[in-house]
């Protein structure tokens, strides 16, 4: 086994560098980069731009032309070895004749994880894996958790004030945080898959849970005004969604989720929502209240969604908490005060002593504009 080099890790953070390119464009496939070097030399780069168009190794290696013979290609995830929409890039490389392939992780899919590796180095070709390893795998956490668990990467979003407060005790809420941190969301939310509420604040706020950018702010993602939008979904236990909300007659899909239950005994109001184009999908519930695991294992399995992000009150945002299925806790902090009759951040019925707090561990930190965002992860997870 070769040992990893100063230019492995150089090239390999080029490949990876290129791969944060796709970040928003590649759902539902993983981002990936390949850098194809020669001599010393540069000779081809690629980076996957879109599900359906070309693989980043195809990319490189169509980059690189007659040069990618005898060079050594370095790209963030284990090449596919599977016909889909593309031909598989370990049949590409080997093809192009590459003498060396550096790999910075494995295919977390585990039906196919190692059989592109193993291809390459059959056909003769020496294969290093892991070299930055744990860079690449935060490029796709979300793709990454599909794969090893059939749930999406979920990050929740607050915005409150410095005493956790989201909303005053009328629900006047308009604006707590400064114009960098919306700027931020958006950003945000173009990433994710699926964005999720509860009724609670469509009936509230009448949100549009649109992206909303500027088409140079879009264009610098690698998307444009018709394929930003997550799909909006909305928890929605009775189907109380008003037929006029706003979001109902804005650009992208909207689902309810609700409970099999209403569905059946609910068919006029099934067939209103259902002219205006919005989806209904029942899962399993409870006492009127819908099972979290439930939910995202439909949008991981049904719809292919690998980042979903919770922007949603206080009761919602404290089941997703409860539920243990939390990833990250993006917490946009404002430097205001609201009082102690405004709206909490969560409601967590249960926690009664200091052994039942929930502790998080502060991931990272920084500002925008006068506002602070904290990066959070919970410590307590469930152990799907």
């Amino acid at each position: 086994m070769s040992l990893v080099s100063s230019a492995d890790l150089l090239y390999m953070q080029q490949a990876i560098d290129l791969a944060k390119k796709g970040l928003y464009s590649t759902k539902p496939n993983p981002a990936v980069g390949c850098v194809l070097v020669k001599d010393g030399v540069v000779v081809g780069e690629g980076w996957h731009q879109k599900a359906g168009q070309p693989h980043a190794e195809r990319v490189a290696l169509a980059n690189a032309g007659d040069k990618a013979k005898g060079a050594t290609a370095y790209v963030t995830l284990e090449p596919c070895s599977h016909f889909g929409r593309t031909p598989p890039c370990a049949d590409g490389l080997i093809e192009a004749q590459v003498s060396r392939v550096v790999v910075a992780m494995q295919d977390p899919n585990p039906m196919v994880s190692g059989q592109g590796i193993e291809r390459i180095r059959k056909a003769g070709i020496e294969v290093l894996v892991g070299v930055l390893e744990a860079e690449a795998k935060q490029i796709n956490l979300g793709f990454i958790r599909k794969m090893e668990k059939q749930l999406p990467f979920v990050r929740l979003k607050m915005a409150s004030s410095l005493d956790g407060r989201t909303a005053m005790e009328n629900g006047e809420s308009y604006w707590i945080t400064g114009e960098e941190s919306r700027l931020e969301v958006h950003r945000m939310r173009a990433r994710c898959g699926a964005l999720i509420t509860g009724i609670g604040t469509v009936l509230a706020d009448n949100p549009s849970l649109t992206v909303r950018l500027t088409d140079n702010e879009l264009a610098k993602l690698n998307l444009n005004q018709d394929n930003c939008h997550p799909i909006r979904v909305v928890l929605d236990p009775h189907l109380s969604m008003p037929l006029d909300a706003k979001m109902l007659s804005l650009p992208g899909r909207t689902i309810l989720m609700t409970s099999l239950e209403t569905v059946e005994r609910s068919s006029e109001i099934v067939d209103a929502i259902h002219a205006k184009g919005v989806e209904i999908v029942a899962v399993s519930a409870e006492n009127d209240r819908l099972d979290i695991e439930s939910i995202l294992r439909y949008l991981a399995e049904a719809e292919q969604i690998n980042d979903v992000m919770v922007e949603s009150g206080a009761i919602v945002a404290g089941a997703f908490i409860l539920s243990g299925l939390v990833n990250e806790i993006h917490s946009f902090i404002a430097p205001s005060l609201m009082g102690n009759m405004a709206k909490p951040m969560f409601v967590l019925p249960g926690l009664e002593t200091m052994d039942d707090k929930i502790n998080l561990s502060i991931q990272s930190m920084d500002r925008f504009g006068e506002d602070a965002r904290i990066i959070l992860v919970p410590k307590q997870t469930t152990l799907i």
